[in-house]
C-alpha cells in the first residue's frame, strides 16, 4: 500500500444499514478510492447521529439483521484489504438491531455482587458470539465510566455504577468475555464521562476537577485496564482542563491528554480510537473539511471513527503528518486485524443466526440483580387475597407478566393507568387501601423524564396518600429521582429490566420466595 492508502486504513466511517442505494454506493467509493480500514455500523441516519438534522427519507426499517449481513458481504467483497467491521453493542446487538438478543444494561449488571463477576464475563462472551456470526469484529464496549453524577444525560444506564472498584472489575470482565469470543473490545470514554451534565452529542461537557481527583476517580478504571493489558481505548469528547494545561478542549483532540497522559504517563501502547467525529462537541469546531480529522490524528488517535470528511481528512494527514506516526498507527490497525483473524476469515458464513441459549442465560440473572432500594416498614406486607388490595400498572398494560405470575397464586384486581385526564381507572384507586404499584419506565435515557408522563407520577403520589403501597420499578433506578418522595412507599424494589425473566423474578420476590441480592454501589 502507498502511504496515502495506509492513512485510509485509519478511518472507520459510519455505515447505515437502512439507507438509500445512493449512499451505499458512496460507501463503496470510500472503500475503493480511499482504502478505508473499516466501517462502523448504525441502524439508520435517523437513530444514529444527534446532529443529523436533514429531512429523513421514507425508509422501511425491516429485516435489519439480514440487511446488515448482506451489506457486510457486499462491502467486504469489493475491498482490497479486509475491512474491520465495528458496532456499538453495549448491551448486545439489540442496541442497534431489532429482533436480536438483548442483555441487561450495564447499570443492571452493576447491581450484581462482585462474586458474580463471572456473569458479567459470560454476558460479554455471549454478546461476542452474537456479533461474530453477523460478521462484526469489534464492539465499542465496555463503558468504563464511573457514573458519579445521577443527572448525567448520556452515561447513566451505560455505566456499571458509581463504585470505581466494581466498574474496573466488571469492565475488565466484559472486555475479557468479548475477547474470548474472538471479538475486539474497547474501553470508553477516556478520561471518564461519568461526572458530566452535558450530552457530548450536543455540546462539550467539562469536568472541573484537579488532576489528583481525576487520577483517583475517573482515570482509575482505565489505569487498571491498561495494567491488565487492554488493547483499545476510546477517547471521549469532554474537556478536563486539569489534564490539558488549563485548556477547555475536547480530550479527543488534545495532544496533552492522549499523547502525553494516556500514552506517556499511563503507558498505554494499544489503539486509541476517537469517539464519533460527527458529534457536535467537536464537529462544529473546525469548518474546514478534514481539519478535525487532522487534529484528532495529531492529538494521538490511531483510529478515526465516524468521520464525515474522509477524503479531505486523508489528504490533510498526508500533508501534515509524519511518516513515522502514520506507520505507527497503521501498524496497530493491521496487527488488530491479524489478531482478530480478519485476513483469513472476514466474510460471514451463510448459516443463519443461532441465538440459542441467550434467553436461558438472561433468565438466571434477575435473582442476582433485583435490588431492595427502600424498606420503610419491614413488618408490613400486602395480602393478595385482601379485598382492599389491587395491582396498579403505570406506562404499561395491566396485562403483564408480573401481574400474571401473581394471579397464579391469588387473583386480584388489576388497574392500568394510561393518562392523567381521560382514564377512568384513577377513580378505582379510591376503593383500595393496599396497592402494589408496578412502574414500567418507558426509556433508559433520562431525556423527558425517562419517557414518563410526569403529571401521571404527580397524580399517583397524591392518590396514594395514607395508603399501604409497595413499588416495583422495571427500569433504571436513576428514574426514581423523577418520582420524588418515593419514601412514601413502604417498600421500593428495582428490577431494572422489563424482561419477562425480570418480571417473573419480581413476582417471586413479592411472594417472599427469594431475597433481593442486588446492591446499588
Amino acid at each position: 500500500m502507498t502511504l496515502k492508502e495506509k492513512i485510509g486504513q485509519l478511518f472507520s466511517p459510519a455505515a447505515f444499514i437502512h439507507d438509500t442505494e445512493e449512499n451505499y454506493l458512496k460507501i463503496e467509493s470510500l472503500i475503493k478510492n480511499q482504502h478505508i480500514g473499516g466501517l462502523t455500523f448504525f441502524h439508520s441516519r435517523h437513530s444514529a447521529a444527534a446532529n443529523f438534522e436533514k429531512r429523513q427519507e421514507k425508509l422501511t426499517y425491516e429485516n435489519t439483521l439480514e440487511k446488515l449481513r448482506a451489506l457486510i458481504v457486499r462491502y467486504q467483497s469489493i475491498s482490497k484489504q479486509p475491512l474491520l467491521m465495528s458496532i456499538d453493542a453495549e448491551f448486545g446487538l439489540a442496541m442497534r438491531i431489532e429482533n436480536t438478543p438483548q442483555y441487561p444494561y450495564a447499570i443492571t449488571l452493576g447491581a450484581l455482587s462482585l462474586e458474580h463477576e463471572d456473569l458479567v464475563f459470560e454476558t460479554g462472551y455471549r454478546m461476542g458470539k452474537d456479533l461474530k456470526q453477523t460478521g462484526i469484529h469489534l464492539n465499542f464496549a465496555p463503558v468504563a465510566d464511573i457514573n458519579t453524577n445521577p443527572k448525567n444525560p448520556v452515561i447513566g444506564y451505560r455505566s456499571f455504577g458509581p463504585n470505581k472498584e466494581k466498574v474496573s472489575r466488571f469492565a475488565l470482565a466484559m472486555y475479557r468475555g468479548l475477547e474470548k469470543a474472538g471479538i475486539g473490545a474497547c474501553y470508553k470514554h477516556f478520561p471518564g464521562h461519568g461526572d458530566t451534565d452535558t450530552d457530548s452529542h450536543l455540546g462539550l461537557p467539562v469536568i472541573n476537577k484537579t488532576k489528583e481527583e481525576l487520577i483517583s476517580e475517573e482515570l482509575y478504571p482505565f489505569a487498571k485496564g491498561i495494567k491488565a493489558g487492554i488493547e483499545m481505548i476510546m477517547v471521549g469528547h469532554l474537556a478536563a482542563p486539569a489534564l490539558s494545561n488549563g485548556k477547555t478542549i475536547p480530550a479527543s483532540i488534545s495532544k496533552e491528554i492522549i499523547t502525553d497522559l494516556l500514552k506517556g504517563e499511563m503507558g498505554f501502547k494499544g489503539i486509541v480510537v476517537s469517539d464519533a467525529l460527527n458529534m457536535k462537541s467537536v464537529s462544529d469546531l473546525f469548518p474546514e473539511p478534514g481539519q478535525l480529522e487532522w487534529e484528532a490524528f495529531f492529538a494521538g488517535n490511531d483510529l478515526l471513527c465516524f468521520s464525515e470528511n474522509v477524503e479531505q481528512g486523508i489528504e490533510m494527514i498526508l500533508k501534515n503528518g509524519t511518516e513515522e506516526k502514520i506507520l505507527e498507527s497503521f501498524g496497530k490497525v493491521i496487527l488488530l486485524k491479524e489478531k482478530l483473524g480478519i485476513n483469513s476469515d472476514y466474510i460471514p458464513k451463510e448459516n443463519g443466526f443461532d441465538w440459542l441459549g441467550h434467553i436461558t442465560f438472561n433468565d438466571k440473572l434477575p435473582r442476582h440483580y433485583i435490588t431492595e432500594i427502600s424498606n420503610q416498614n419491614p413488618q408490613t406486607s400486602l395480602d393478595l387475597s385482601d379485598a382492599k388490595f389491587a395491582k396498579v400498572s403505570l406506562f404499561h398494560e395491566k396485562e403483564n407478566v408480573f401481574f400474571s405470575e401473581l394471579d397464579k397464586v391469588a387473583s386480584s384486581q388489576s388497574i392500568g393507568l394510561t393518562s392523567t385526564t381521560t382514564d377512568p381507572s384513577w377513580e378505582k384507586l379510591k376503593d383500595f387501601d393496599n396497592l402494589l404499584i408496578a412502574v414500567f419506565v418507558p426509556s433508559a435515557k433520562p431525556v423527558n423524564h425517562f419517557g414518563m408522563d410526569i403529571e401521571m407520577i404527580k397524580k399517583l403520589m397524591i392518590c396514594i396518600e395514607n395508603k399501604n403501597c409497595q413499588l416495583y420499578l422495571f427500569g433504571s433506578p436513576l428514574s426514581l429521582n423523577e418520582i420524588g418522595d418515593f419514601q412514601k412507599f413502604g417498600k421500593v424494589i428495582c428490577a431494572f429490566q422489563n424482561f419477562e425473566s425480570a418480571q417473573k423474578t419480581a413476582a417471586l420476590h413479592f411472594l417472599g420466595k427469594i431475597e433481593a441480592e442486588g446492591k446499588l454501589d
